[in-house]
Parts: C-alpha cells; sequence; structure tokens
C-alpha cells in the first residue's frame, strides 16, 4: 500500500529483518523528500506511528557514491528524529533495490556515513549495512538502578557475564542482558519513568538481550522515546551489541552472531551481525520486502 497526496510525495511501506510482510520490522520510505520539511516529515512518521520512517534526498557534497546510489537518509519515529536506523535502512536499501538493481549504496546520515550492499537471491532482497565507528561507556549505579526499576527488572534477574554498558554504533543503547528467556519474555515497564532516564541518558532504545549460545541472541528493544513501547527489529542496537559482545570479550573478535528478534510480538525477525578482525565497525544484515 501507498500513500500520496498532492501534498506530500509517494510514502511506501516495507518490512525489514524478515522475508514476509507480516515478520520484522514496518518502515515508511519516502525516496523523494526534497520538498519536505521536518514538520512534514514527523507528520508523516507519526501518522504512520511506525518505529521509524526514512526520508532520501540529494546527497551532500562531496559524499563518495556511485551516481544515483547515493543519497542523505533522515529517520524520524513518530514523536522525534533520530540520528540512525537500521531497519529503516534496510528497508530503505531494499526498496531502492527494487527500483534501481542489486549494488552498493551509500547514505549521509546525522551519525556519519553509512555504506549499504543490496544482493538478491531467490527473488529476496537482502541488504548489509556498514555501522559508523562504535564506542562503549560505562552507565552509573543510579541510572542503572532506574533503568531496572522502570523495567521492573530484580538485578539478580540479569545475566552476570554481561556487564550493563552504554553502546553506540551511530545511536546510543543501553545494554541488558536477561539471565533467562522467561525475564526476557516477561516485559512489563514504566513507559513514563523509562522515557525520562532515556531521554536523560540520550538512549535511543534499551536493548535487552538472552543469550541461546555463543553465537545466538534472542534480544527486545523498549522505545519509548520514540512512542511506541517497543521495537520490532533493531539493527541500530544489533550494531551498538555486536560491538559491545567483541569489546568485552564475550563473543570472538571475527563472528557472526544471529539475533532473534519480534517473536514476542508476533513479528519474528532475524538480524546477522558480521564483526571483522582488524575493523572496529560492524555489519548488520537482513532480508526486506515490500508490505502491501
Amino acid at each position: 500500500m501507498t500513500t500520496n497526496s498532492p501534498q506530500q510525495p509517494e510514502v511506501l511501506r516495507y518490512t525489514a529483518f524478515a522475508g514476509t510482510p507480516d515478520g520484522g520490522n514496518p518502515a515508511g520510505v519516502v525516496l523523494d523528500a526534497a520538498g519536505l520539511g521536518d514538520n512534514d516529515m514527523l507528520a508523516i512518521a507519526a501518522d504512520l506511528g511506525y518505529s521509524e520512517s526514512a526520508f532520501l534526498t540529494a546527497p551532500p557534497e562531496g559524499l563518495v557514491g556511485q551516481a544515483g546510489r547515493a543519497y542523505t537518509i533522515r529517520y524520524f519515529s513518530p514523536k522525534a528524529e533520530v540520528p540512525f536506523c537500521g531497519h529503516a535502512t534496510v528497508a530503505t536499501a531494499v526498496a531502492l533495490a527494487e527500483r534501481i538493481g542489486s549494488g552498493e549504496l551509500v547514505f549521509a546520515t546525522r551519525a556519519g556515513t553509512v555504506p549499504v550492499e543490496v544482493t538478491e537471491e531467490g527473488g529476496t532482497f537482502r541488504a548489509t549495512l556498514t555501522s559508523v565507528e562504535p564506542h562503549i561507556e560505562e552507565i552509573g549505579d543510579a541510572d542503572l538502578a532506574e533503568a531496572l526499576a522502570a523495567l521492573d527488572w530484580p538485578a539478580a534477574d540479569l545475566d552476570p557475564a554481561f556487564p550493563p554498558r552504554v553502546a553506540f554504533a551511530g545511536a546510543r543503547h543501553l545494554v541488558l542482558a536477561a539471565a533467562t528467556r522467561a525475564r526476557l519474555a516477561d516485559l512489563r515497564y514504566d513507559f513514563t519513568r523509562l522515557e525520562a532516564l532515556m531521554h536523560r541518558l540520550d538512549l535511543t532504545t534499551v536493548q535487552l538481550v538472552w543469550r541461546e549460545s555463543p553465537t545466538v541472541f534472542h534480544v527486545r528493544d523498549p522505545f519509548p522515546v520514540g512512542g511506541v513501547v517497543e521495537d520490532p527489529a533493531t539493527g541500530a542496537a544489533a550494531a551498538a551489541f555486536g560491538a559491545y559482545a567483541r569489546e568485552l570479550g564475550l563473543v570472538d573478535q571475527e563472528a557472526v552472531l544471529t539475533l532473534h528478534q519480534g517473536a514476542d510480538l508476533g513479528r519474528p525477525g532475524e538480524l546477522t551481525v558480521t564483526l571483522r578482525a582488524g575493523d572496529p565497525r560492524v555489519r548488520v544484515s537482513g532480508a526486506g520486502t515490500r508490505i502491501d
């Protein structure tokens, strides 16, 4: 389904990190946002109600990329602009690939330059984004206590092998690991209280994880600052988590991680996180498809 009128451009709907429309994370995609102001983009995102929507305009001067395959991209949640969004990047890359073919794309984001490679196999497009250089920082005891109180998670329910940290790979995410799958599944948090803490710490989501095996994780992402209770599949948080896990020695320096997300919401998705030795950046891959 598309939405367009004389007052606004065509708004496409795609899902990312799933090969079927009923999985993954939906995003709005506007391939030509040249005539839109900030308030227009925010209004479109709010009307769609997805966790984020992406808006493309001409690339900035000096952005290196093939002609017609380089863009400026901005991301809006229903409440505010965010610096980087992984699932909307994947959704946009797939939408572009359907029109101009597979290959390399380059996006100028508020967080930095993000290259994306799109491939096609069996009629399904798959996009791999490369994050900006990540970093990890500690969280204070009082802020951690407030986060756990807002989530209604006892500290004893955390996995002690995964120290709480704030991780960045384009946007800031608080990483908290549950000791059990049942703890991860039981997510009933204080929306207003967590939102206030996240604004104070400049967090985009809280990345809640549970480790199934050395390279397989289940994740959930509360997103109250975006006006959404939970993000169904979160590429920016996946990139941040990959950087976190590598820096703390929880995975190998070179590894391929599988993140399952969205099953608790009835929208199962799969994110592939690739870490390469000698390259601090993180690659996040997933399928995408149009929502009719």
